[in-house]
């Protein structure tokens, strides 16, 4: 399953960053993919720089080129079923950005 996982993140990877003309996806980092057991769904997670506002329009285009994304990956990788994709913005790197960023301010207020 780990070796279809990470067969999954690639293409998607590669469809993301050479195949898609969309000039609202761009500084869009693919963190993890959780493909459902029978591998008919997959969270794809992205990190994307930006304020929030770009990474709502990025989130969205990426949404609108799901099917796209899909039959890519369908013609590369040779499943039974291909899953169908649905993207999430990654919080992890945020909340991990804004604890370095205490991190930090508490540091400096002691010295």
């Amino acid at each position: 399953m780990e070796k279809v996982k990470g067969l999954i993140e690639q293409e998607i990877s590669k469809v993301v960053l050479y195949k898609l003309q969309d000039p609202r996806i761009n500084l869009v980092t693919l963190t993890r993919v959780e493909p459902s057991p029978d591998l008919r769904m997959a969270k794809v997670y992205v990190a994307i720089q930006g304020d929030e506002s770009a990474q709502k329009d990025t989130l969205y285009a990426l949404r609108h080129a799901k099917g796209y994304i899909q039959s890519e990956i369908a013609s590369h990788l040779k499943l039974k079923n291909t899953p169908s994709l649905t993207f999430y913005l990654d919080e992890a790197k945020k909340k991990s950005g804004y604890i370095l960023e205490l991190i930090e301010k508490a540091v400096n207020e002691d010295k």
